[in-house]
């Protein structure tokens, strides 16, 4: 008979981390090529299950995007790389919700995008999650596809908070980062510290409103260990496309950090020259928006493995 492998599943033990960074202190040791399964809460840690609740009479600001961990990769060392493959998320319960938050969202004024026209209302939906589907109303169903909105190492010295995506990846809401995929990440602190939470069962380029379709899910994972390889922003490979997720504002900047960093990866692993490269995603190369609403924003260059061939 063959060996029946323990899969460990790993729980929040105290209270969840809003920041990101190496002072936590973990919650676990994870063994590289290990698989283990992470149960996370939803962007309001479930306080809001209700069309009449009122976030900003619930929320207590900032404090969203609980993440679980963080999680020491035993031989993870400053200039390594964790891969992290995303074998399954399931939900844990059998809806999403959705908000309109004040001051908060694509299409309204922020505390960074100062307007004086007043906050759009405050309303929340709840979507039953049914036979695969995301029901936003008895006819249109939205494709069950689940990924993690904020998955992230821990940055070397700063601790910084959830909601903010950066080169450790962090709340970047890449739909990209989803079953089957696998996510590479910088090792910048000795066991890497790796958080994850978040998770969306679907979403539109941009988190328009801010409030993708959030649930409470778990996870299963296993994370490789690439000694003596650091990337400088969170790479993305899936079974025909590799690509690179950049955040920043203006929204240009980080679709250069994500190009740059695709023709690095060209160069490095694929043996191009990076103008030949340069020249190659001009043609057929594609980028989408993860999030145009967080503190910085994320988006993703891409480039099919078709044309990585030499």
């Amino acid at each position: 008979m063959s060996k029946i492998e323990t899969i460990r599943e790993l729980k929040q033990t105290g209270s969840y981390n809003y920041a990101v960074g190496p002072y936590s202190k973990p919650i676990a040791e994870i063994e590289p090529g290990e698989i283990f399964k992470v149960y996370t809460e939803d962007a309001f840690e479930s306080q809001i299950t209700k069309t009449t609740d009122v976030p900003s009479e619930i929320l207590n600001m900032p404090y969203l995007n609980p993440m679980t961990g963080p999680f020491y990769i035993k031989g993870a060392e400053k200039g390594d790389t964790i891969v992290v493959e995303i074998i399954d998320i399931q939900p844990t319960r059998d809806f999403a919700v959705s908000a309109l938050i004040k001051d908060f969202g694509g299409l309204t004024g922020t505390d960074v995008t100062a307007l004086l026209n007043e906050s759009l209302p405050e309303k929340v939906w709840v979507y039953p999650i049914q036979d695969g589907k995301v029901w936003y109303n008895d006819k249109i169903g939205i494709p069950y596809k689940p990924f993690y909105g904020s998955i992230a190492t821990a940055p070397e010295i700063e601790q910084i908070a959830a909601l903010a995506p950066g080169n450790y990846g962090g709340n970047m809401d890449c739909p990209d980062v989803c079953v089957g995929n696998k996510l590479w990440l910088p090792v910048n602190v000795e066991g890497a510290y790796f958080y994850v939470g978040d998770a969306h069962a679907n979403q539109g380029d941009g988190e328009l409103c801010g409030v993708a379709l959030e649930h409470t899910a778990v996870g299963t994972f296993r994370i490789e260990l690439i000694k003596g390889k650091k990337v400088a922003w969170p790479r993305v490979e899936s079974k025909d496309e590799i690509m690179v997720i950049g955040s920043a504002r203006p929204m240009e900047d980080a679709a250069r950090i994500a190009y740059k960093e695709l023709i690095l990866w060209m160069e490095e692993d694929y043996g191009f020259d990076p103008i030949e490269a340069y020249q190659l995603l001009t043609q057929v190369g594609k980028l989408h928006v993860g999030n145009m609403v967080d503190t910085q924003y994320s988006l993703v260059a891409k480039c099919s493995k078709e044309y990585l061939i030499r």
